[in-house]
């Protein structure tokens, strides 16, 4: 029965479009002259009312199933709630903020209320791009979008030029990784909510640096999703996920569904000025549409945005469909993570060969084939997965792929949080760290990387106590079947992801970047991104003028030019190295060159022992453990005598 002492007056019907230009929600609360119109999807809701806590408006329903009305007399700050016939009140769908979480009311946010300072700024686009992923909550002490906006400064001298933010969509708790939100639009209050998250973007688009934001569209979160009560078919059983029903974007229902993820899309572009979005877990997304929801995304994020933007998709899949036009069949994005990279990298470094570093075998030849082909599998078995996987790579450009040594996945999801420092050694990690930035291909460092930070990178949440327990237990039961978990009392030494210490631990002491080993990497990070943005081949990012050479088991070699400019990196994964050049696998052809070192990784300012690195007709000097950038200029023009055989080495890798 309805509530009579709580009856609700009516909403006025919502006014004309203002005539401002350019794409605007019109879902949720939006404040307007003369009051805040609300407008929500309820298609099958026999009334929907605005309850503003002490009175309520009736909202009226559209033949398309949306609710709207204009409450007069009320601005940007108001909180409210959605009652949906009988089935209660509910926080807004599209909400801008849940200054008390997902359980509490919305509150309306005015995004015109905001003065932006970035007038200038152009966008971002693929080429050149040089990305560090970050956790809101962990990169500084305070954890908020305020205290990182302080670190563009520091970021911008490093030679980073965007940053990609994992998930900041409330979530329920203090703390997540952001991959179990449930109000998509509603910036974080853990963070600062949404106008510290348009400072932090104005933050670093002064400095040059672009923002990119992780966004999840193939499942939600567990605790405080709402959706299903305006919403009832927004999952699907026909297919899947690795977290249960798939997000319906082809079934009955599916035209709100798609509309709510092309309104995300476009709304983190148009009203927090972000540069890109990054899509988890890609190949979860499932639709049979004439047109996949991807590639619509695609269209749709560029036709509102009005400047460059950056598409980037995570999966496993190695599909080149992701990066070709939409126009041919594609989804039209600009580039997806590389796993194979990481893959054939870690196994090289670490010689860790459990789950699916199966598929790897950490040869100097699996290497070289990875960054000859750009990934790894183009359509061979991965017996990980039991399945065929990958496509051909041909024609393909070097801003296509994302590589990457760490992420928070490789980090987070180890049992004990360790980065890969942790794991080699801060020494042993400089010589991959030079091959990952001296690649043609879009390097993504992970934070904390190039200060080898001494703080883990754990999974945390914070659930409510029934699902935390589920996920403390769950958390355990994946780590069960590993022969160094067998002991139960081991098991409970992994961190509790619920725990706070489990936070706190995986916070970034920035000081380390002026001390010690953290000040020498730091530097080396630095020295390479200089090198990458002001090297005549280097910052042209061109995997057709790239071959890699597995010279022998433990020596790889990356040549790359451009007209007579020659580069050759050198990365020694043993012992020091003191032979003649041919003897030790380099071509003729580059061993004759006249070659001088333009940075090796174990110079003294950068934590080495700077032992001398030599290439020469006679020797080949380098010390243990290391890379070596080596310069020279051809006699010729290369592409004009040697390129084709160049050329044949390379496509033959």
């Amino acid at each position: 029965m309805r509530d009579t002492a709580r009856e609700p007056r009516y909403a006025q019907p919502l006014p004309a479009s203002d005539g401002r230009r350019g794409w605007r929600l019109t879902m949720g609360a939006n404040v307007v002259p003369g009051g805040v119109a609300f407008r929500v999807w309820a298609p099958e809701a026999p009334s929907v009312d605005v309850d503003l806590g002490e009175v309520s408006f009736a909202l009226a329903r559209d033949e398309h199933g949306a609710w709207s009305g204009l409450v007069p007399d009320t601005a940007a700050g108001t909180r409210y709630r959605y009652r949906v016939g009988e089935r209660g009140a509910f926080p807004d769908p599209y909400s801008r903020f849940q200054p008390e979480g997902p359980h509490g009311p919305s509150e309306g946010v005015d995004p015109d209320a905001y003065a932006w300072r970035d007038a200038g700024w152009r966008g971002l686009r693929a080429d050149g791009l040089v990305i560090y992923e970050c956790h809101a909550g962990t990169h500084t002490a305070e954890g908020t979008f305020d205290a990182l906006a302080g670190d563009m400064d520091a970021l911008h001298e490093l030679g980073v030029n965007a940053i990609e933010l994992m998930p900041v969509a409330d979530v329920p708790g203090t703390r997540n990784w952001g991959y179990d939100g449930v109000n998509l639009f509603a910036p974080s209050r853990n963070y600062g909510g949404p106008e510290a998250l348009r400072r932090l973007v104005d933050a670093a688009h002064a400095r040059g640096i672009g923002v990119i934001l992780d966004v999840v569209y193939n499942h939600l979160g567990p605790d405080g999703n709402y959706l299903a009560q305006f919403t009832p078919g927004i999952l699907t059983d026909r297919y899947q996920t690795p977290w249960g029903d798939a997000v319906n974007y082809d079934g009955p229902g599916s035209e709100i569904v798609r509309r709510y993820v092309l309104d995300n899309a476009r709304y983190w572009l148009a009203e927090y000025h972000i540069d890109g979005l990054r899509l988890d877990a890609t190949f979860a997304i499932h639709d049979r549409s004439p047109k996949h929801i991807l590639a619509e995304i695609s269209e749709e994020a560029r036709r509102c945005a009005g400047r460059d933007v950056v598409l980037i998709a995570e999966t496993h899949e190695n599909d080149r469909r992701y990066v070709e036009p939409v126009q041919g069949g594609g989804y039209g994005f600009d580039a997806v993570w590389c796993d194979d990279f990481h893959h054939a990298a870690h196994t090289a470094a670490s010689h860790e060969r459990s789950g699916y570093y199966a598929d790897y075998a950490g040869t100097t030849e699996e290497l070289a084939r990875v960054i000859n082909r750009g990934w790894l599998f183009e359509g061979e078995r991965a017996e990980h997965l039991g399945a065929m996987r990958g496509t051909p790579s041909d024609g393909l450009a070097a801003s296509n792929f994302v590589y990457f040594l760490q992420n928070h996945d490789q980090v987070g999801n180890r049992a004990f949080g360790r980065r890969l420092s942790h794991l080699i050694g801060a020494a042993e990690q400089k010589p991959w760290s030079a091959l990952l930035l001296l690649l043609p291909y879009t390097p993504m460092i992970f934070a904390g990387e190039p200060c080898v930070a001494s703080s883990r990178f754990y999974y945390f949440t914070d659930h409510n106590e029934e699902l935390g327990r589920a996920v403390t237990e769950g958390r355990r039961h994946e780590f069960a079947s590993f022969a160094a978990f067998a002991d139960e009392e081991r098991l409970r030494e992994i961190p509790d992801p619920q725990a706070i210490e489990t936070f706190l631990a995986s916070k970034l002491n920035l000081h380390e970047r002026h001390e010690g080993a953290g000040q020498q990497m730091w530097s080396l990070y630095r020295e390479l991104l200089a090198l990458r943005r002001s090297d005549d081949v280097l910052r042209h990012g061109d995997r057709s003028r790239m071959t890699a050479i597995a010279a022998s088991e433990r020596l790889l070699l990356v040549h790359r030019w451009r007209g007579r400019e020659q580069r050759l990196l050198v990365l020694n994964t043993g012992m020091a190295l003191d032979e003649p050049p041919m003897q030790a696998g380099v071509p003729g052809r580059l061993a004759r060159m006249r070659w001088r070192c333009l940075i090796s990784t174990d110079e003294r300012r950068f934590g080495g022992s700077g032992d001398t690195a030599r290439l020469d007709e006679r020797m080949l000097s380098l010390p243990a453990h290391s890379a070596v950038l080596f310069a020279a200029r051809a006699r010729l023009p290369l592409l004009g005598r040697a390129g084709p055989l160049l050329e044949r080495m390379r496509r033959s890798r």
